[in-house]
């Protein structure tokens, strides 16, 4: 949403929100989309439903007099089969309603993406519009690109694992650095933190069931247990989607977060 709240600095807008639902529906309670006079941001469920939401919100913004409130039933006259009902509040906005309407939004989980190589670039266009906050991290300060999502922060950090240490809690960790060694130096710090403070929920890995195998070994002989060994994911990515493409590697990781949250 950080697109419409900069729009909303310069023009007003109306704030749709799901506010009940019954039945079988598209969206759940809580769901907004912010409406301009040309284009809009977010969704209430597409559809029919979604058409008439942008036209009543359209004659709000045009000094129409129309009613805040809307109750659709998703039956044969919507051309929607869901069979659900939906209760659909309007509200004009302005600049002066941005700090309200930044709290309205769904919490970013915060996440950590340790290695700024091509699955990494990848992976930060793929999660920009997913519930996460990205901060992403490498020990090569010349890697990031300039243009980014607003959801990630960059930082470089030398020795790269020294950053898990003040990662938030209940943050994902993927690490895939450009070398196995930093690799290697991140799952132990990640470990260790996981030993005292248990609030890692997700670590992924990037690799082969070689590497992984290899890891394994050396993380034995450092004295982690079977137990903390198997806190690491490794391979990542959700299983049946095989290609290598860094594209395709970041929808199957993506999409294995998303199962974690």
């Amino acid at each position: 949403m950080n697109a419409a709240w900069a729009r909303l600095m310069a023009e007003s807008a109306v704030l749709v929100s799901v506010v009940a639902t019954q039945g079988s529906v598209p969206r759940g309670p809580g769901t907004h989309m912010v409406v301009f006079a040309q284009g809009e941001h977010g969704t209430v469920g597409g559809g029919h439903l979604e058409f008439q939401a942008l036209a009543h919100a359209r004659r709000m913004l045009a000094g129409q007099p129309v009613e805040d409130r809307l109750r659709q039933v998703l039956g044969p006259s919507l051309g929607q089969c869901c069979g659900g009902v939906v209760d659909l509040s309007f509200e004009l906005v302005h600049a002066a309603d941005l700090p309200r309407l930044r709290q309205l939004m769904p919490r970013r989980q915060p996440l950590a993406l340790f290695g700024g190589g091509h699955v990494g670039k990848a992976l930060v266009r793929t999660l920009a519009p997913l519930p996460f906050a990205v901060r992403w991290i490498d020990s090569r300060d010349e890697i990031f690109p300039t243009d980014l999502p607003d959801e990630v922060e960059c930082e470089h950090s030398n020795p790269v694992q020294s950053a898990v240490a003040d990662l938030a809690a209940g943050s994902r960790v993927l690490i895939m650095s450009f070398s196995h060694a930093e690799d290697l130096d991140i799952v132990i710090a990640c470990l260790k933190r996981q030993r005292e403070q248990h609030d890692l929920p997700f670590v992924g890995l990037i690799g082969s069931q070689t590497k992984w195998a290899t890891f394994q070994h050396r993380l034995e002989d450092r004295g982690f247990g079977p137990e903390e060994i198997a806190h690491i994911t490794c391979p990542i990515g959700l299983p049946g989607i095989t290609g290598k493409e860094p594209e395709v590697i970041a929808v199957a990781v993506a999409a294995q977060l998303l199962q974690t949250l």
